[in-house]
Protein backbone atom coordinates (compact mmCIF):
# COMPACT_ATOMS: atom_id res chain seq x y z
CA UNK A 1 0.00 0.00 0.00
CA UNK A 2 1.36 3.41 -0.98
CA UNK A 3 2.15 5.77 1.85
CA UNK A 4 -0.37 8.60 2.21
CA UNK A 5 1.57 11.87 2.66
CA UNK A 6 -1.15 13.68 4.64
CA UNK A 7 -4.40 12.83 6.43
CA UNK A 8 -7.00 15.51 7.16
CA UNK A 9 -8.36 14.99 10.68
CA UNK A 10 -10.68 18.00 10.65
CA UNK A 11 -10.96 21.13 8.50
CA UNK A 12 -7.55 22.77 8.64
CA UNK A 13 -6.01 20.02 10.84
CA UNK A 14 -3.66 17.61 9.05
CA UNK A 15 -1.55 14.66 10.22
CA UNK A 16 1.71 14.13 8.34
CA UNK A 17 3.34 10.72 8.89
CA UNK A 18 7.12 11.05 8.99
CA UNK A 19 8.01 7.43 9.86
CA UNK A 20 5.82 4.62 8.53
CA UNK A 21 2.08 5.07 8.22
CA UNK A 22 1.76 6.49 11.73
CA UNK A 23 4.78 5.41 13.79
CA UNK A 24 5.77 9.06 14.14
CA UNK A 25 3.64 12.02 13.09
CA UNK A 26 3.87 15.74 12.59
CA UNK A 27 0.80 17.95 12.27
CA UNK A 28 -0.15 21.04 10.30
CA UNK A 29 -2.80 23.60 11.24
CA UNK A 30 -3.87 25.55 8.17
CA UNK A 31 -5.51 28.93 8.80
CA UNK A 32 -8.09 30.55 6.54
CA UNK A 33 -5.40 32.79 5.04
CA UNK A 34 -3.32 29.75 4.06
CA UNK A 35 -0.69 30.20 6.75
CA UNK A 36 0.50 27.04 8.48
CA UNK A 37 1.54 26.19 12.02
CA UNK A 38 3.65 23.04 12.00
CA UNK A 39 3.69 20.80 15.07
CA UNK A 40 6.85 18.68 15.47
CA UNK A 41 9.48 18.03 12.82
CA UNK A 42 10.33 14.36 13.19
CA UNK A 43 13.84 12.95 12.97
CA UNK A 44 16.64 14.67 11.05
CA UNK A 45 15.60 13.21 7.70
CA UNK A 46 11.86 13.92 8.15
CA UNK A 47 11.63 17.36 6.47
CA UNK A 48 11.29 15.84 2.98
CA UNK A 49 8.17 13.98 4.11
CA UNK A 50 6.84 17.06 5.91
CA UNK A 51 7.21 19.11 2.72
CA UNK A 52 5.48 16.34 0.74
CA UNK A 53 2.65 16.36 3.28
CA UNK A 54 2.27 20.11 2.97
CA UNK A 55 2.17 19.88 -0.82
CA UNK A 56 -0.52 17.21 -0.60
CA UNK A 57 -2.83 19.79 1.03
CA UNK A 58 -1.83 22.60 -1.30
CA UNK A 59 0.70 24.27 0.99
CA UNK A 60 4.48 24.73 0.80
CA UNK A 61 7.29 25.60 3.23
CA UNK A 62 6.86 29.32 2.61
CA UNK A 63 3.38 29.11 4.14
CA UNK A 64 4.74 27.93 7.51
CA UNK A 65 4.72 30.83 9.97
CA UNK A 66 5.34 28.97 13.24
CA UNK A 67 6.85 25.66 14.36
CA UNK A 68 5.67 24.22 17.68
CA UNK A 69 7.60 21.37 19.30
CA UNK A 70 5.78 19.18 21.79
CA UNK A 71 9.15 18.38 23.36
CA UNK A 72 12.90 18.23 22.78
CA UNK A 73 13.51 14.63 21.71
CA UNK A 74 15.32 13.77 18.49
CA UNK A 75 12.27 12.12 16.87
CA UNK A 76 10.31 15.38 17.27
CA UNK A 77 12.97 18.09 17.11
CA UNK A 78 15.52 16.36 14.88
CA UNK A 79 14.19 17.97 11.72
CA UNK A 80 13.47 21.36 13.28
CA UNK A 81 16.67 23.11 12.21
CA UNK A 82 16.14 22.01 8.61
CA UNK A 83 12.50 23.12 8.65
CA UNK A 84 13.54 26.50 10.03
CA UNK A 85 16.02 26.79 7.15
CA UNK A 86 13.32 25.89 4.64
CA UNK A 87 10.56 28.09 6.11
CA UNK A 88 12.18 30.90 8.08
CA UNK A 89 9.55 30.24 10.76
CA UNK A 90 10.31 30.71 14.47
CA UNK A 91 10.26 27.76 16.86
CA UNK A 92 8.07 27.64 19.96
CA UNK A 93 8.67 25.14 22.78
CA UNK A 94 7.82 25.00 26.47
CA UNK A 95 10.18 27.03 28.60
CA UNK A 96 11.49 23.94 30.41
CA UNK A 97 12.46 22.18 27.19
CA UNK A 98 13.77 25.30 25.44
CA UNK A 99 17.37 24.94 26.73
CA UNK A 100 17.46 21.35 25.46
CA UNK A 101 16.20 22.34 22.00
CA UNK A 102 18.81 25.07 21.78
CA UNK A 103 21.56 22.67 22.94
CA UNK A 104 20.43 19.91 20.56
CA UNK A 105 20.36 17.41 23.39
CA UNK A 106 17.42 15.53 24.92
CA UNK A 107 16.75 15.91 28.65
CA UNK A 108 18.09 13.13 30.87
CA UNK A 109 16.07 9.93 30.93
CA UNK A 110 14.45 8.51 34.07
CA UNK A 111 17.26 8.06 36.65
CA UNK A 112 15.14 5.65 38.71
CA UNK A 113 15.62 3.02 35.97
CA UNK A 114 18.93 1.36 35.11
CA UNK A 115 18.10 1.56 31.41
CA UNK A 116 17.20 5.23 31.78
CA UNK A 117 20.56 5.96 33.41
CA UNK A 118 22.40 4.02 30.68
CA UNK A 119 20.53 5.84 27.91
CA UNK A 120 21.42 9.21 29.40
CA UNK A 121 25.11 8.29 29.19
CA UNK A 122 24.94 7.21 25.56
CA UNK A 123 26.06 9.68 22.87
CA UNK A 124 22.88 9.00 20.86
CA UNK A 125 19.88 11.27 21.31
CA UNK A 126 21.41 14.46 20.03
CA UNK A 127 19.97 16.49 17.16
CA UNK A 128 20.83 19.70 15.31
CA UNK A 129 20.32 22.57 17.77
CA UNK A 130 17.63 25.08 16.95
CA UNK A 131 17.03 28.62 18.18
CA UNK A 132 13.84 29.03 20.21
CA UNK A 133 11.86 32.14 19.36
CA UNK A 134 9.05 31.64 21.86
CA UNK A 135 8.94 29.91 25.24
CA UNK A 136 5.52 28.44 25.88
CA UNK A 137 3.65 28.10 29.18
CA UNK A 138 0.73 26.04 30.43
CA UNK A 139 -2.68 27.41 29.45
CA UNK A 140 -1.30 29.74 26.80
CA UNK A 141 -3.52 30.02 23.72
CA UNK A 142 -1.76 30.50 20.39
CA UNK A 143 -3.46 32.39 17.57
CA UNK A 144 -3.76 29.29 15.42
CA UNK A 145 -6.98 28.35 13.64
CA UNK A 146 -9.14 30.09 16.20
CA UNK A 147 -7.07 29.06 19.21
CA UNK A 148 -4.54 26.34 20.05
CA UNK A 149 -4.17 25.79 23.79
CA UNK A 150 -0.92 24.64 25.38
CA UNK A 151 -1.56 21.87 27.93
CA UNK A 152 1.52 21.14 30.02
CA UNK A 153 1.95 17.37 30.50
CA UNK A 154 5.48 17.05 31.91
CA UNK A 155 7.11 13.74 32.69
CA UNK A 156 8.03 12.46 29.26
CA UNK A 157 10.31 15.50 29.32
CA UNK A 158 10.31 18.39 31.80
CA UNK A 159 8.57 20.66 29.32
CA UNK A 160 6.43 18.21 27.38
CA UNK A 161 3.12 19.67 26.14
CA UNK A 162 -0.07 18.40 24.60
CA UNK A 163 -2.19 20.65 22.38
CA UNK A 164 -5.94 21.27 22.36
CA UNK A 165 -7.50 22.86 19.28
CA UNK A 166 -10.91 23.77 20.61
CA UNK A 167 -12.45 25.05 17.32
CA UNK A 168 -12.08 21.59 15.74
CA UNK A 169 -12.37 19.67 19.04
CA UNK A 170 -9.03 17.98 18.39
CA UNK A 171 -6.49 16.95 21.03
CA UNK A 172 -2.87 16.15 20.15
CA UNK A 173 -1.34 14.19 23.02
CA UNK A 174 2.31 14.46 22.00
CA UNK A 175 4.12 11.58 23.70
CA UNK A 176 2.03 11.73 26.88
CA UNK A 177 0.07 8.85 25.32
CA UNK A 178 0.87 6.53 22.41
CA UNK A 179 -1.65 4.71 20.21
CA UNK A 180 0.58 2.13 18.56
CA UNK A 181 -1.56 -1.05 18.41
CA UNK A 182 -3.29 0.16 21.58
CA UNK A 183 -3.49 3.12 23.92
CA UNK A 184 -0.57 3.20 26.34
CA UNK A 185 1.91 5.45 28.05
CA UNK A 186 5.31 6.20 26.60
CA UNK A 187 7.83 3.44 27.42
CA UNK A 188 9.32 4.09 30.85
CA UNK A 189 12.99 4.45 29.83
CA UNK A 190 12.10 7.17 27.31
CA UNK A 191 10.70 9.46 29.99
CA UNK A 192 12.52 11.91 32.21
CA UNK A 193 10.10 10.98 35.01
CA UNK A 194 7.70 8.16 34.15
CA UNK A 195 5.62 8.54 37.33
CA UNK A 196 5.10 12.21 36.61
CA UNK A 197 4.10 11.35 33.05
CA UNK A 198 1.42 9.01 34.44
CA UNK A 199 0.13 11.71 36.77
CA UNK A 200 -0.03 14.57 34.30
CA UNK A 201 -1.55 12.48 31.50
CA UNK A 202 -4.74 12.38 33.57
CA UNK A 203 -5.44 16.00 32.68
CA UNK A 204 -6.13 14.78 29.14
CA UNK A 205 -9.19 12.92 30.40
CA UNK A 206 -10.66 16.14 31.80
CA UNK A 207 -10.50 18.15 28.59
CA UNK A 208 -13.29 18.41 26.02
CA UNK A 209 -12.63 17.07 22.50
CA UNK A 210 -14.16 14.81 19.85
CA UNK A 211 -11.02 13.36 18.29
CA UNK A 212 -7.56 12.62 19.62
CA UNK A 213 -4.34 12.41 17.62
CA UNK A 214 -0.97 11.07 18.67
CA UNK A 215 2.60 11.82 17.67
CA UNK A 216 3.05 8.03 17.75
CA UNK A 217 0.12 6.07 16.37
CA UNK A 218 -3.20 6.57 14.63
CA UNK A 219 -5.93 8.96 15.65
CA UNK A 220 -9.20 8.07 17.36
CA UNK A 221 -12.08 9.83 15.66
CA UNK A 222 -15.10 8.31 17.41
CA UNK A 223 -15.56 8.19 21.17
CA UNK A 224 -12.09 9.66 21.60
CA UNK A 225 -12.55 11.27 25.00
CA UNK A 226 -14.29 8.17 26.38
CA UNK A 227 -11.45 5.98 25.08
CA UNK A 228 -8.80 8.15 26.75
CA UNK A 229 -10.72 8.33 30.02
CA UNK A 230 -11.32 4.57 30.02
CA UNK A 231 -7.61 3.90 29.52
CA UNK A 232 -6.59 6.30 32.28
CA UNK A 233 -9.18 4.89 34.66
CA UNK A 234 -8.20 1.29 33.92
CA UNK A 235 -4.50 1.99 34.44
CA UNK A 236 -5.15 3.90 37.66
CA UNK A 237 -7.14 0.96 39.03
CA UNK A 238 -4.64 -1.68 37.98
Amino acid sequence: MARVPAIELAPGVVRIPTIGAAATNSFAFVDDDGSVTLVDCGIKRAPARIVAGLRAVGRHPGDVVRIVLTHAHSDHAGGAAEMVARTGAPVAVHERDAPHAEAGRAPDFDPSLLLGRLMTRLPAGGFPPVAVGERLSDGQVLDVGGGLRIVATPGHTPGHVSLLHEPSATLITGDALFNVRQLRYSPRPLCTDFRLNEQTAHVLGELEYERVAFTHGTEITEGARDAVRAFLTEIAGA
